[in-house]
This record gives structure tokens, C-alpha cells and sequence, in this order.
């Protein structure tokens, strides 16, 4: 009786020697009969994709709703709403949750050298920003509301343009953490061809660990610091209560991020990454429906509320004003 050889998935019977069993390459496995190798079916995210499309999509609107709500802000930038709480920081604000929700474009496709490092510095950097200005808005709240009593020296931390410096401080810490994650283990591409029978599976990998966790981590220490501020800052006069917009954006981003890390761990490839674009475009959204939209309602829906006189009253709810 003839010797029955078993090959694995990743090898096959030779055609010459029916006892041996020969390994497909890598990028091959054996087909069921293992008699032949067969290509491998490579996988990322893709724009074709129907979960690629569904995030691309959901990016491209929330830019261009962002891009509405500036555009909205800039017209009435002469409204007591508006100049409220710093319209320059809002502006700074909405411009960088712009490049927020654009951001995930860049974890879809085919990854490459340049994609893999600008997706990951570029999320850095962004949403430094964009939590920098968070937390440059409650010091301005707090200050504002300091400089009303009498015989104390905030004013000139006010008028100085402190909030301005936060934002660029921050974003410099931030910087030099990502030149340095680029300057010792910078991302790279990563083909896993094991992970999955029949697939090569190509990702970013986030070359350091560390480094990736301690950007992340600098935004949940520049939100815990903007949700503190604003925290203190909520039973100011309601004139003064965008804090309380500020501190619920915050617990929206915190949690968006907190739930993140045990899912990201808890998937690999392709849906790996859609889990992270999908906490970049919730996180942003939180931020700008948060902040944002109420203010818009007034704005379009609710005028009357928006003038000079609502704001020397006393208001009865946060609406009045923020």
C-alpha cells in the first residue's frame, strides 16, 4: 500500500514525488486537493470597499458640514454669540475639525511608505490642535470671567493672548513627540501573511508602540485638562456657560477614545483600521455637535436670542448664550 502523505495549508504534494510534500511561498497557499499553490488574495481597506465607501463618505460630509458651520460663523462674526468666547479660537477650532474628519482619508487605500507615516502624524498633530483650542476656550471662559472682579491682574493674561500661546505650546510638545517616534521606529508596511488562510493582509504598523500610545495619550491628557478647566468653570453666569458645552465635548471625546483601546486590540487587519477611523470621525463629531450646533441653532433658528439685549439679561438656560 502507498504511503498517504498529509500536507498542511501551506503545502502541497510534489508532481514528481508524491511522498514529499514541497511549501508554497509565502504570498501562495495550497488549494484544497494540495496539488497546486494558489495566489493569495491581498486585503486592506480599500475605497471600493463597502465599509471603505460607508468611511469615506462619512468623512467627506462631516468636512463639508464643518466647512457650512465656519462658513456660517465667519457671516455672523459680529453677532454677540460669535464674539462671545473668543471667535478667533472658534475659527482655529472649526478649521482644524476640518482636517479631523479628512484625516481618515488617509487610513483608506493602499497604505504606502508615505501614507503609513502621514496617517499617524498627521492625527497627531491635528487633534492637537483641535483639543489645544478646547482647553485654550476654558482658560478664556475662566479668565473672562476673573477679569469681572474687582482688584485682580487676569486682565492682562487676557488681553496678552495666553489662550493663543496654549495652543501653540501644545501643538509643540506634540510635534517634537512625533520627531521623535519618526527619528527611532517611524511606521512602516507590514504584509501579514499568516494571520488569515488564503490572505496577505497589509497594514501600518505603528513602528513604536510606545511612541503611538504616547501621542494618544497626550490627547487624553490635554482633554482631562480642558474637561477640569471647564468643569470648574460650569456654574459661572450663564452668560459665560459655553464651559458647560466644553466639558460634555470632552466627556464625548474621553469616551470615544477610552472605548477605542479594548476594540483596536480586540481586531486585526482591515477592520483594525476601521475602528480607528471610526473613533477619529466619532470623536470629531462630538466636538463639533457639541460645541457647535447649538450655537448654529441660534444663529439661523433662533435670532432674537441672539442679540445684544438677551445677552445683558439675565438667561434662563444655557441657549440664551454660550
Amino acid at each position: 500500500m502507498a504511503e498517504v502523505v498529509h500536507c498542511t495549508n501551506h503545502t502541497f504534494l510534489s508532481p514528481t514525488d508524491v511522498k514529499k510534500c514541497v511549501r508554497c511561498p509565502e504570498n501562495e497557499y495550497a488549494n484544497r486537493e494540495k496539488n497546486q499553490c494558489i495566489k493569495k488574495a491581498v486585503v486592506f481597506l480599500s475605497y471600493i470597499d463597502t465599509l471603505g465607501i460607508v468611511l469615506t463618505l462619512m468623512a467627506l460630509f462631516f468636512s463639508a458640514f464643518t466647512t457650512v458651520v465656519l462658513g456660517i460663523f465667519v457671516k455672523y462674526h459680529n453677532t454677540p454669540i460669535v464674539k462671545a468666547n473668543n471667535q478667533n479660537l472658534s475659527y482655529i477650532l472649526l478649521i482644524s475639525l476640518i482636517f479631523c474628519f479628512l484625516c481618515p482619508l488617509l487610513f483608506i487605500g493602499h497604505p504606502n511608505s508615505a501614507t503609513c507615516v502621514l496617517q499617524q502624524i498627521t492625527f497627531g498633530v491635528v487633534f492637537t490642535v483641535a483639543v489645544s483650542t478646547v482647553l485654550a476656550k476654558t482658560v478664556t471662559v475662566l479668565l473672562a470671567f476673573k477679569v469681572t472682579v474687582p482688584g485682580t491682574r487676569m486682565r492682562y493674561y487676557l488681553v496678552s493672548g495666553l489662550p493663543n500661546y496654549i495652543i501653540a505650546i501644545c501643538t509643540l510638545i506634540q510635534i517634537s513627540l512625533c520627531t521623535i517616534w519618526l527619528r527611532f521606529s517611524p511606521p512602516f508596511i507590514e504584509n501579514d501573511v499568516h494571520s488569515e488562510h488564503g490572505q496577505i493582509i497589509i497594514v501600518c504598523n505603528k513602528g513604536s508602540v510606545t511612541a503611538f500610545y504616547c501621542v494618544l495619550g497626550y490627547h487624553g491628557s490635554l482633554a482631562l485638562a480642558s474637561f477640569i478647566v471647564a468643569f470648574l468653570a460650569r456654574n459661572l453666569p450663564d452668560r459665560f456657560n459655553e464651559a458647560k458645552l466644553l466639558t460634555f465635548s470632552m466627556l464625548l471625546f474621553c469616551s470615544v477614545w477610552i472605548t477605542f483601546l479594548p476594540v483596536y486590540h480586540s481586531t486585526k487587519g482591515k477592520i483594525m483600521v476601521a475602528v480607528e477611523v471610526l473613533s477619529i470621525l466619532a470623536s470629531s463629531a462630538g466636538l463639533l455637535g457639541s460645541i457647535f450646533i447649538p450655537k448654529c441653532y441660534i444663529i439661523l433658528l433662533r435670532p432674537e436670542r441672539n442679540s445684544l439685549q438677551k445677552l445683558r439679561e439675565k438667561p434662563s438656560s444655557w441657549t440664551h448664550i454660550s
